[in-house]
This record gives structure tokens, C-alpha cells and sequence, in this order.
């Protein structure tokens, strides 16, 4: 249909309209970091952070004759373990025109930039310490890097893999190795229930099983000895498992967006620390034009107490 007057004034003859720019901005990558947020904080005070673990001697029959000299027992030497502290950074430049100008969604670029990389930085740290890589103490040309969770997983009893370990010698992984991924398997809950028995006979507490988002769906799938739930006056079907009751306790099933989704790690997190030689810092580089420079660095490295209490079943399929 026409307009009835061909002299009416439109918004398509108008000129001058002022544009509809909403004044937010939306951004829906996650910034969750499951394993950071769940193991321990401790400081480093050299690029080579060292720690020491122990154990406790079998336990044994003991049965002593009445007034026998007895002679000493001598204790077993504590291990001393090591990784390297790995520098992360992001370097952030914002001209001064972009920060003066009127913007949508944020009064200061700078500002805004810098908080937007810090997510980015802690996501980099995430995927860093959850995946399969190698302590290297660098060189000059050649960055340090962390050795990672997938590494230090040693003891035969609480893993479940079909490839094969980091080489390691006393449970400490040797530098520049990684863990050599197997053929993929389909994971069960009988491969699940046996890493978690493993690591409950090795004196863990193993409260967490985290996975990647294909396996998760797989934890949600198995069975047990549960009947699920029609929840039918609130119109909800339970289809999800987030927690998992074993016969060695409760396990809270957590999925993570950056470790490997081909790995199921049992974790006892008390077990594992982030260790900062340097925290979270941001701070000014020097100006060397019309430009605001900023860096945001973290030195850190993975530190593992004790692999015994943790375990993983590998080598999982994702599709």
C-alpha cells in the first residue's frame, strides 16, 4: 500500500538520526577456572619451586616379645620434588584518541581492556595447568614452562590409561617429558570405580571427578544403583548426575571447558597447589608515544603434595 501523501515527511529522508547503540556489551565466554578455584594457594620464592613428601611404612603385624630389647627401625628419606614457575602475560596498548573518544558500553577502553584480559590470562592458566605438559627449566630464547596435572599422575593402582605415563623417577616427572596418549575408549563406571578405590587405598580423599563436557554427559548416563526421577509438579526430569556416591565416599562431578575432555581426573584438591612467585599483578610500561601501555603477568608453577590421593582414567573418547 502507498502512502496516501506523497509529501509526508519519512526517517527515509530524514538526515541527522542519531544511531541506537546499546549501551553494553556482551561477551558469554566462560571464565569459570574449576581448578584454580579449587586447590590451594602457596608461594614460591625461586623460579625452581622444590617441596618435599612423605609416607607413612606399611602397616604390618605387630607383635613384640615382654622385655625384649628392641632394636630401632630406620625411617624411609622424604622425596624432594620440583617444578618450574612459567610466566603468563598479556600486553595491552590503547592509543590515546581511543581512550578520549565517547564510547558504548564503557567509559574507559583501558580500563575495560585490562579487565577483559585478565579473564583471558586466568583462562590461559587453566588450560596451562590441566593438560599434558612438560616441566622445562627454558634457557635464554626459550620460555619456562609448568609441568602440568596430566604429568604427575605415577602410581599404576590409580590410574586407568591405555597409552602410557610421564617418565618419572620417584614420582617426580622427568623434565621435558609428557604423558603419551593411548587409543581412545569409551569411559564406564566401572573404569571410573576402579581409579576412585585406587586412590581411597592409597589414603586419598577423593572428592572431586572432573572432566571435560562430552564425559561429563557420560558420568550423567551411568546407572549405579539409583533410579532416576520424574519431578512431575515441577515439571523437571533429573537427567544429570553431580554428585556420584561410591563406596568411598561422595564425589562431586565437576565439568571444566579447559582441561581435555579425554581425561577424567579423581582428585583430592587439598592435594594440589598453585604456587605464585609472582601473583596477579598489572602494571604501566613505559610510554613511548600517544599510547597508554599495560602488562598483567602471573609466574606460577602446579605443585602435587601427593599424586597418590589423585588418579585419572585416560585416554577417553570425545565424540
Amino acid at each position: 500500500m502507498a502512502v496516501s501523501d506523497a509529501n509526508t515527511y519519512l526517517t527515509y529522508d530524514q538526515v541527522g538520526t542519531r544511531e541506537d547503540l546499546a549501551d553494553v556489551i556482551y561477551n558469554i565466554a566462560p571464565t569459570e577456572c574449576p581448578f584454580m578455584q579449587m586447590i590451594g594457594r602457596a608461594t614460591a620464592s625461586q623460579k625452581k619451586h622444590e617441596w618435599q613428601v612423605d609416607s607413612l611404612a606399611a602397616a604390618a603385624v605387630n607383635a613384640q616379645l615382654e622385655g625384649d630389647d628392641q632394636d630401632a627401625t630406620l625411617p624411609d628419606k622424604t622425596t624432594r620434588l620440583s617444578n618450574y614457575c612459567q610466566i603468563s602475560t598479556k600486553v595491552l596498548r590503547i592509543s590515546g584518541t581511543a581512550e578520549a573518544t565517547d564510547k558504548a558500553g564503557r567509559r574507559s577502553e583501558l580500563a575495560y581492556q585490562v579487565a577483559k584480559m585478565g579473564k583471558e590470562l586466568k583462562r590461559d592458566m587453566e588450560f596451562t595447568l590441566t593438560g599434558n605438559y612438560a616441566i622445562e627449566d627454558g634457557a635464554e630464547g626459550t620460555a619456562r614452562t609448568t609441568g602440568s596435572l596430566e604429568i604427575w599422575y605415577q602410581t599404576a593402582g590409580n590410574a586407568s590409561r591405555t597409552g602410557t605415563a610421564c617418565d618419572a623417577t620417584l614420582n617426580q616427572p622427568d623434565q621435558n617429558k609428557t604423558v603419551t596418549d593411548g587409543t581412545q575408549r569409551v569411559l564406564t563406571e566401572g573404569l571410573m570405580k576402579t581409579v576412585i578405590q585406587g586412590v581411597w587405598s592409597e589414603g586419598g580423599d577423593p572428592s572431586i571427578l572432573m572432566s571435560g563436557p562430552f564425559n561429563k554427559r557420560a558420568i550423567s548416563g551411568f546407572t549405579g544403583g539409583a533410579t532416576r526421577f520424574d519431578i512431575s509438579e515441577d515439571k523437571k526430569l533429573v537427567a544429570a548426575i553431580d554428585v556420584y556416591v561410591s563406596d568411598f565416599g561422595t564425589h562431586r562431578v565437576i565439568p571444566n571447558r579447559f582441561s581435555r575432555d579425554r581425561t577424567l581426573h579423581v582428585l583430592t584438591p587439598s592435594m594440589w597447589k598453585v604456587s605464585y612467585l609472582r601473583s596477579f599483578r598489572q602494571f604501566p610500561l613505559a610510554k613511548t608515544g600517544d599510547a597508554e601501555k599495560r602488562q598483567l603477568l602471573a609466574e606460577y608453577c602446579l605443585r602435587s603434595d601427593e599424586q597418590k590421593a589423585s588418579g585419572v582414567v585416560a585416554d577417553l573418547t570425545t565424540s
